[in-house]
């Protein structure tokens, strides 16, 4: 047995904290004609979303350091303990984790990163009332101060702590052919991408 733990947004793009646009729904379009044409030895694992479970949906785009003062570390170790005893239990001979690029708890080796004192706390409830197309034009006010830095998401520097042998592969919602690449490539060898 194989397994491919897979952050939930990229086969669910209704996940996405704002709602899903054109690239969200060809990230699972293409992803899952993928996962299609794997060899009955892969199973694919899907986890909670650590966000959703912490601040619900809809939700305004967050760093890392806001989600993490709004309680998603926490979240994100019972995920990672869920994972870790399912990955005990069924013993794979191989694991691949694949996050997501720039999410601040999917992210494999990159993150969103802002200063969680200047972040409109007010907004988790008003995007909840909002509208999918004035969510859309809100949330690019939203991340003017957001920077991308090379850091693991909340859930994901958790998981790499604990799963050091596994391969981590971060996925790029711009960039979805060779995201799917590189999942190819580590399916085939022992290296991360």
């Amino acid at each position: 047995m194989k397994i491919l733990v897979i952050a939930p947004c990229l086969l669910t793009p209704f996940y996405v904290y704002r709602g899903p646009k054109d690239k969200e729904y060809k990230t699972s379009s293409e992803l899952r004609k993928f996962l299609a044409e794997l060899s009955d030895d892969w199973f694919v694992f899907l986890y909670p979303c650590p966000e959703f479970l912490a601040v619900g949906w809809p939700r305004p785009p967050m760093s890392r350091e806001v989600l993490e003062r709004l309680g998603t570390r926490e979240r994100a170790k019972i995920i990672a303990d869920f994972i870790g005893r399912v990955l005990i239990e069924e013993k794979p001979e191989k694991v691949v984790f694949v996050g997501v690029k720039g999410s601040p708890t999917c992210g494999v080796f990159t993150t969103t990163s802002s200063n969680p004192d200047e972040f409109p706390y007010v907004a988790v409830q008003e995007f909840f009332y909002l509208s999918k197309e004035e969510r859309l034009k809100r949330y690019k006010e939203l991340t003017k101060n957001f920077r991308i830095i090379n850091a693991p998401g909340l859930l994901f520097e958790i998981l790499m702590a604990r799963f050091p042998e596994a391969i981590f592969v971060e996925f790029d919602k711009d960039n979805v052919e060779e995201s799917i690449r590189r999942i190819r490539e580590v399916i085939k060898e022992d290296r991360n991408i």
